[in-house]
């Protein structure tokens, strides 16, 4: 079931999602200060190509101090506008009885936006 989801996630938008964020991580890899912010992003990405059967959940020994302090960096440099988006997004979903997997996964997605640092994708 986890399959069919993600391969109708990927045709209804979830592709152009993915490389939103590969993109955009790419460009923060060209700075060494961006480059954390980017494999974050890189990492989002992975997981926004594939989200059902997936979840990000915190790593063993985490979170640590640097990781609090990376999320409040990548909150106040305006990363949360990601998490709006896919909170919008998953609100615009659960519209219809048919979206409602998708917009739990845009739920997911906001969540593992909001605060990327000290996780892993499982």
């Amino acid at each position: 079931m986890n399959t069919i989801g993600n391969v109708f996630w990927l045709l209804l938008g979830g592709i152009v999602l993915a490389l939103w964020y590969f993109v955009y991580g790419m460009l923060l890899c060209i700075t060494i200060i961006g480059i954390p912010f980017g494999v974050q992003l890189m990492k989002l990405g992975a997981f926004v190509l594939w989200p059902f059967g997936r979840d990000l959940v915190d790593k063993p020994s985490e979170p640590g101090c640097l990781s609090v302090l990376m999320n409040v960096i990548w909150i106040f440099t305006g990363w949360w506008e990601i998490a709006v988006g896919h909170l919008f997004f998953g609100l615009l979903c659960c519209i219809t009885v048919i979206g409602i997997p998708f917009g739990l996964q845009h739920f997911k997605l906001a969540k593992a936006s909001l605060t990327p640092f000290g996780k892993e994708i499982k």
